[in-house]
């Protein structure tokens, strides 16, 4: 069989296939595992847009400011005791960006798996925009009207105003605010 009636044969039986549903309540339990009920634990000012492909991990542990833009596939991942992610009003985040508040230790002779976690909080200033695939991780400080560059690793302090980029993630620029 070929053309027209195979692609509507083929849609029939895919839809009668009891695996496929199975399937889409996995992909309903995740979402609701890593979005919707995080956001009701999720402290965020007025005016905060948030992506609906958008996770989150011990939410109850991440504030946002005001005028926040959450981009499409962000993970905002705290800690789960001490490692909180603070953010200041108008944190704008490109699509992918990676914040973690949390990381596995590392001990010779152990898997990583069964580490304890490392927690250490993040702070992110006011009005800092972070690019596409950037990586915040556990401890990193953001200042004030910072720009991360897409594909930035962040893992310590970065200035008020700096503009950060590159495979090393250097300062390369300052920003001029009014």
């Amino acid at each position: 069989m070929r053309g027209k009636p195979a692609r509507v044969l083929r849609a029939a039986v895919s839809v009668c296939d009891p695996r496929a549903w199975l399937h889409l309540f996995r992909i309903v339990n995740y979402y609701n595992h890593t979005h919707v009920a995080p956001r009701r634990a999720l402290s965020h000012g007025a005016g905060t847009a948030i992506s609906p492909t958008a996770s989150f991990a011990n939410a109850k542990n991440i504030r946002l400011g005001q005028g926040s833009h959450i981009g499409a596939h962000c993970a905002l991942w705290a800690g789960e005791n001490s490692g909180k992610i603070i953010a200041g009003d108008n944190l704008l985040l490109g699509p992918n960006v990676m914040i973690t508040a949390a990381s596995y230790r590392f001990n010779a002779g152990s898997p990583v798996t069964k580490q304890p976690m490392k927690e250490a909080t993040v702070f992110i200033g006011r009005d800092v925009w972070i690019g596409t695939n950037a990586v915040i991780l556990a401890g990193a400080r953001i200042g004030d009207g910072a720009i991360i560059g897409a594909g930035s690793v962040i893992r310590g302090s970065v200035a008020s105003n700096a503009v950060i980029a590159g495979p090393a993630s250097e300062q390369i620029n300052t920003r001029e605010t009014p």
